[in-house]
Order: C-alpha cells, then sequence, then structure tokens
C-alpha cells in the first residue's frame, strides 16, 4: 500500500511542478482548477478587478468570454466593483459560484478626482472636443483621428490607432496613458 501512495504522489508533484511554471511563464494561461487557482495565489497572482483586462477575466476558470467582456467594459466606463457581491450583481450570477474565486481578487478603490487617476477616453466613441483634451493630441491630429475613424471604422487596439495615423513612436507612447479601445 506504501508503494502505491507514494507512485500516486509523484505525478502530483510533477504536475503541481508543471502548473506552477505554465502559471509563472504564460500570462494568458486559463487556471482550469481550484486546485490551480490556490498555487496561483501562493505564487503571488492577484487581479485587480477594476483595472482588469479581458484576458486577466478569461485566467479564471468559470468565466465566458462574454462574461469578461462585460467585466471589462462596466470597469473602463466607471463602474467600481468593491466586493464579490458587486461582481456577482454584474453577471447576475450567485456570489457563491464566484466565493473560489476569491484568493486572486483584490478590490482596489480609485478615486476618480484624483490627479493619479488619468482618465482614459476610447478614441472610437470619443467626440473632437474630448480628444482634443487628451495632453499630446492637438486639435489637428484631433481632427485626423475623427476623420479616420469615419472612414475606415473603429480602431482595433493602439498598434491600430497608430498605424492608421502615422503616429511616431514617442508620441504613440505619450498618448497610450490616455487611450483605452
Amino acid at each position: 500500500m506504501a508503494f502505491f501512495s507514494w507512485l500516486h504522489k509523484i505525478p502530483l508533484k510533477a504536475n503541481v511542478h508543471s502548473v506552477h511554471n505554465r502559471i509563472l511563464n504564460d500570462p494568458y494561461y486559463r487556471l482550469q482548477s481550484f486546485e490551480e487557482i490556490a498555487i496561483a495565489a501562493e505564487l503571488g497572482m492577484k487581479i485587480d478587478v477594476n483595472q482588469a483586462t479581458v484576458d486577466d477575466w478569461l485566467r479564471l476558470p468559470g468565466l465566458s468570454i462574454h462574461q469578461a467582456r462585460s467585466l471589462s467594459s462596466l470597469s473602463q466606463s466607471g463602474v467600481q466593483f468593491l466586493c464579490l457581491e458587486d461582481i456577482a450583481a454584474a453577471l447576475s450570477m450567485p456570489i457563491a459560484r464566484l466565493k473560489p474565486l476569491e484568493p486572486l481578487l483584490r478590490f482596489y478603490y480609485y478615486d476618480t478626482e484624483s490627479i493619479y487617476n488619468v482618465p482614459r477616453i476610447n478614441p472610437n466613441t470619443a467626440s473632437f472636443e474630448e480628444l482634443t483634451k487628451i495632453p499630446y493630441l492637438d486639435i489637428h491630429l484631433a481632427k485626423a483621428v475623427v476623420q479616420n475613424r469615419l472612414a475606415a471604422g473603429n480602431y482595433r487596439n493602439l498598434v491600430d490607432f497608430q498605424q492608421r495615423l502615422s503616429l511616431p513612436g514617442k508620441l504613440t507612447a505619450q498618448l497610450m496613458h490616455y487611450l483605452r479601445f
């Protein structure tokens, strides 16, 4: 009997080591179980629910792409999640179903009036006037953003934005802190 229990522990340790490496080395690794959640928590993995991207949410088991997009969109639009109950309410889901995810979730509060909290503007929905309020984005570039958007459709991401407007890297690096897609 001791022989079999010893054999059982080897694959488990090898599996834990493998999961450990995947969590550390793959920022898009999607956790598969409560055991992997525990390992990720031990490794220091945290998800700031008020700044989480769709990819961050998708790392958690049991969340669909639609739920991840919904949570990300809500936080980008200014909704702040203060507790697990808020996430459950946003997803119309029982809190008990989200409880196992709690070791990874962090509920940080961000004061929207703080000078340290830079509001991000979506160039796909912003008006010309809103765009001119972005530092480093002058009226000529704001006009180009709107014209290009009307002619070629929404910007997919920052890279698409940079390429379509032929922006230099230095300007893109400055603007990326003020834009969200």
